[in-house]
């Protein structure tokens, strides 16, 4: 009571005081231990934390409410090792990105490539563990299933990235379009296979093809800045100064680009990463294209605990 009577009045080290009292009692021990490690989580002292969750968990193996504090610190930490084997089983998609962090920051080359299977095969729209995976399969002489991998992510989540790993062993530019007609013919009518095919189109010099792949973007309802300003490039291909400034006007007013962002706070990312970095869901980070209605109530992923008194979370 003493110590709860602290933290709410604002005296933090009368509250730690008495946590510290309750520590040296041995039916108490955990109560002591589960207070500082809260006070060290609130002021940030993570190393105090690390030790105190070990210190708690000692005291009392298993519990439910240390096992979440234990996981928030390891996000907190960049801990992703400790993070995945922490988070809920049935949480597929912070396991699959924790499980594509692990294997970027594994040496083991056969243990990195395990993991970004198992990273893949829980979620084929987590963009950096089909780029890991395929890397792995094509280093493996396993061009033909690199590919598959491509080709899968692409068909639900169409990326730049994914995209350019699969036609970059072909090194002539006519060539590098029929590359690029193979690898989107099961899913073509996507507006991002279009673009992608009409920049194919254009750097081969192919200035007719590239305009039927934009004009089949637009009429799919593509309003965003990329499909303005590749028309502005292909209209100076084509030498036509008049079309290309109307095309970049077009793009000043157009409809963003997609780029990573949180699912939960619809914070923009410059990369991906594992943890958004404002709101700290894990798994949360995706590439789209619009910014999401109200997602800024949806905390519905592993997150951090809410900042207080002013803090703001890293």
């Amino acid at each position: 009571l003493a110590a709860g009577a602290g933290r709410l009045g604002g005296r933090e080290a009368e509250a730690e005081a008495a946590y510290q009292a309750l520590t040296a009692r041995p039916d108490a021990a955990f109560l002591g231990l589960r207070g500082l490690l809260r006070q060290a989580m609130d002021r940030g002292d993570l190393d105090a934390a690390a030790e105190l969750a070990r210190r708690a968990e000692a005291a009392q193996p298993g519990t439910a409410w240390l096992r979440e504090e234990r996981l928030h610190l390891a996000l907190r930490t960049g801990d992703w090792t400790g993070a995945l084997r922490l988070a809920p089983p049935d949480r597929a998609e912070p396991r699959a990105a924790l499980t594509a962090a692990v294997a970027a920051r594994t040496g083991d080359p056969k243990e990195a490539a395990r993991l970004a299977k198992s990273a893949w095969e829980a979620d084929p729209k987590l963009v950096p563990a089909a780029l890991a995976y395929a890397r792995r399969l094509r280093g493996s002489a396993r061009e033909s299933a690199a590919q598959d991998v491509l080709r899968r992510t692409w068909s639900v989540a169409p990326h730049p990235d994914v995209a350019a790993l699969s036609i970059e062993p072909v090194g002539n530019r006519l060539e590098r379009y029929r590359a690029g007609q193979r690898f989107v013919q099961s899913a073509v009518d996507m507006p991002d296979s279009r673009l992608l095919l009409a920049r194919l189109a254009l750097d081969a010099g192919l200035l007719g093809e590239a305009h039927r792949h934009l004009d089949a973007a637009a009429g799919s309802g593509l309003r965003q800045r990329r499909l303005a300003v590749l028309r502005a490039d292909l209209a100076e291909a084509e030498n036509d100064p008049v079309a290309a400034r109307e095309a970049l006007r077009d793009a000043a007013v157009a409809e963003p680009d997609p780029a990573w962002r949180c699912t939960a706070c619809a914070t923009e990312q410059p990369e991906w990463t594992p943890v958004c970095t404002a709101c700290g869901t894990a798994g949360g980070v995706s590439w789209s294209a619009a910014t999401p209605d109200g997602a800024v109530a949806q905390r519905q992923l592993l997150r951090l605990p809410e900042a207080q008194h002013g803090e703001v979370l890293p």
